[in-house]
């Protein structure tokens, strides 16, 4: 079965950065694409950044750009979610997620995501 834990999250002050993780069980990240999304309390979930299976291309959403990155460590199969800058519209709980695909097209369409973890915690408050 399948298996994403996210950790990482956690309280930080406006301009702080933060690193999330996502543990992968039970599959390979050469077969999987990887999203991380985030949902903020009364807000749908939205999508922040993926990764695809082949190639490791990334996509990250506009709103977030110029602040977070994605990327994955092979060894340890996690990807990571770099934060850094954070401001207090970040606050949310942090979900990764899997998709089974092996191609190098990368989606933030949280619909086309088969698995998803519990969820991390993150809080950018002064």
């Amino acid at each position: 079965q399948v298996q994403l834990v996210e950790s990482g999250g956690g309280s930080v002050q406006p301009g702080e950065s933060l690193t999330l993780s996502c543990a992968a069980s039970h599959l390979s990240l050469d077969y999987y694409a990887i999203g991380w999304f985030r949902q903020a309390p009364g807000k749908a979930r939205e999508g922040v950044a993926c990764i695809s299976g082949a190639e490791s291309r990334t996509f990250v959403a506009d709103s977030v750009k110029d602040r977070f990155a994605i990327s994955r460590d092979y060894a340890k199969n996690t990807v990571n979610l770099q934060m850094n800058s954070l401001k207090p519209e970040d606050t949310a709980v942090y979900y990764c997620a899997a998709r089974v695909y092996s191609g190098t097209y990368a989606t933030l369409d949280k619909f086309k995501y088969d698995y998803w973890g519990q969820g991390t915690q993150v809080t950018v408050s002064s």
